[in-house]
């Protein structure tokens, strides 16, 4: 059986003997180099150690975002030195809402790798259990991965620009609602959000064990979110494109096909004073 978006602890635990890749994304915004030390202090075994800054995402410049997707050989390359290969079923994980390891799972899917999941509820669900955990280092045997972007499952910076508020196409932010509304802004150079755009907050799609919540209940949120628009013109966006990938999974668990990612998202657009930008009251 291939696992294309959830799998479960049980299910991750009968598969602890190499066969799987395991890949934890574990990360903290404000302190990048967090995550490594979780994943030494304890991770899953057999698991290798993904980083958001090093492995997911190019070098930002001050105007791509803090977090920009890498170059399709760049991401082939890292999936590589992963131990990923084309017909690997890959699990990745992060500490328990899935945010990071929706970035891996999306940007594997973005390369036609569709043999990828992410562990419901988390390292937090995993440990919680009384689940086995090992120290230190891993590593796999370095491999060749090849894939092909997928275009039709980005929108770019330009295709923002030139059709603000276009009511066909519905923008929606992963942040939560008081960045959203401008109420506060942390990381980026002014608060607010893309013209037009809703909110719908990633965590809002998570139980509170931080599992993600039955698809019918997130099937009948979404639809009421997207209304009648075809899945196609639905484009999520967050920060830097990372949380908004937790919203693409929470669709795909819903059975609801086809949505886009604006991976430059709002850090990319806040760069340039010139662009627009609204607040919410």
């Amino acid at each position: 059986m291939t696992y294309t978006t959830l799998v479960s602890t049980d299910t991750l635990a009968s598969h602890l003997d190499g066969s799987w890749v395991i890949v934890d994304c574990r990360y903290d915004l404000q302190q990048p180099s967090a995550g490594r030390e979780q994943y030494r202090g304890g991770h899953i075994p057999g698991a290798v150690y993904a980083s958001l800054s090093h492995d997911l995402a190019a070098a930002p410049t001050g105007r791509n975002g803090r977090h920009p997707l890498p170059a399709p050989d760049a991401m082939a390359a890292a999936f590589g030195g992963l131990g990923i290969s084309n017909d690997a079923q890959v699990i990745a994980y992060d500490e328990i809402t899935g945010m990071f390891a929706s970035r891996l799972w999306w940007m594997l899917r973005y390369l036609g790798h569709e043999a990828v999941a992410v562990l419901d509820g988390g390292f937090a669900k995993w440990v919680r259990e009384g689940r086995a955990v090992r120290t230190g280092n891993e590593t796999r045997p370095g491999v060749t991965f090849t894939g092909r972007p997928r275009a039709e499952m980005v929108v770019s910076l330009r295709d923002v620009e030139s059709r603000p508020g276009n009511p066909a196409r519905l923008l929606v932010d992963a942040r939560a609602e008081e960045r959203f509304a401008g109420r506060t802004e942390p990381l980026d150079r002014v608060p607010g959000h893309i013209p037009g755009a809703v909110s719908h907050h990633y965590a809002g799609n998570l139980t509170n064990e931080g599992t993600l919540r039955p698809e019918g209940e997130l099937r009948e949120e979404f639809t009421r979110l997207i209304g009648s628009r075809p899945p196609e013109d639905v484009v999520m966006y967050c920060g830097s494109g990372v949380s908004a990938c937790q919203n693409l999974l929470a669709l795909e668990h819903a059975g609801i096909h086809g949505a886009r990612l604006y991976p430059g998202s709002y850090s990319e657009w806040a760069a340039d004073p010139a662009r627009p930008v609204e607040a919410s009251p």
